[in-house]
């Protein structure tokens, strides 16, 4: 039983592994890329800090609690970019006929997808997020209760489960709309770039959609008000703030079995 369950993770480390091993042949390239990764990461901190530059709050929140908004959004959405982000590729792969090899290989046809060209330059972005995420927890000005702890590293969990369900969704869609690979991106790029500011900032339909919808509120917008001790502006109960779990687990549940049809749907190409 623990062998067949280890089974995915072990042959995805493996893959992973491969590709890794491949870009260390050039060490220099693969530590300058990460460099330069890590620092446009840093950017994105950059330019909020230039925004309160200007202004004392921003819709209501200081600059410590915008950051560690970013941070928690920037961790989820790194970790997930990190082990599923290549699945976005799948469009392409439809459309060019070369899916249909990596059917007949026996792994799963997700896991080769997800570490094909897995590239560790990648963990440059968790470096920015992690920095701001140290700087701007011991800056915010609320009491530390063990409920507030445990929250940061479950709303990091809940959140990557969440952007992970995203990923897979996104390209479970491409074996219908095989050339929908830039509308999917509003869902994962633009959903890293919403959760990254109060949803104050947004009209109140959109932060409805976000929510009831695709929903990207929970990855970190609803842990964060219970963290900082906010109202809901939707008027949502108190649960709603312990419900990442819960949404996650059922995102990734309907990812899975959006996946699973597409695959059992597919028609090869025939080359």
């Amino acid at each position: 039983m623990v062998e067949r369950g280890t089974r995915p993770v072990r042959t995805y480390a493996l893959l992973a592994w491969t590709w890794i091993r491949a870009a260390a042949q050039y060490p220099v390239s693969l530590a300058l890329l990460a460099v330069a990764t890590a620092v446009v990461s840093f950017l994105d901190a950059a330019a909020i800090l230039v925004l309160f530059s200007r202004a004392p709050r921003i819709a209501g929140f200081t600059a410590p609690e915008v950051l560690f908004l970013y941070a928690t959004s920037a961790l989820s959405f790194t970790v997930s970019d990190l082990l599923l982000g290549t699945t976005e590729q799948l469009g392409e792969r439809v459309r060019l006929g070369t899916l249909d090899a990596v059917l007949v290989r026996p792994v799963s046809p997700l896991i080769q997808l997800a570490t094909e060209n897995f590239s560790a330059r990648r963990l440059g972005k968790l470096i920015p997020a992690t920095a701001v995420l140290a700087f701007a927890l011991p800056r915010l000005d609320v009491p530390w209760t063990p409920g507030r702890v445990a929250m940061i590293p479950l709303m990091a969990v809940s959140g990557t489960a969440i952007f992970a369900g995203l990923w897979v969704l996104t390209a479970a869609v491409q074996f219908v709309l095989v050339d929908s690979h830039g509308a999917t991106k509003s869902l994962t790029y633009g959903g890293a770039f919403v959760t990254q500011y109060p949803m104050t900032v947004f009209a109140r339909d959109f932060v409805r959609g976000v929510t009831f919808v695709v929903p990207l509120a929970f990855v970190n917008w609803q842990p964060a008000l219970y963290v900082l001790d906010r109202p809901d502006p939707l008027g949502l109960p108190a649960a709603a703030r312990f419900a990442s779990p819960a949404i996650a687990a059922a995102l990734c549940a309907a990812a899975a079995v959006a996946w699973r049809a597409g695959i059992r749907h597919y028609r090869s190409t025939g080359s």
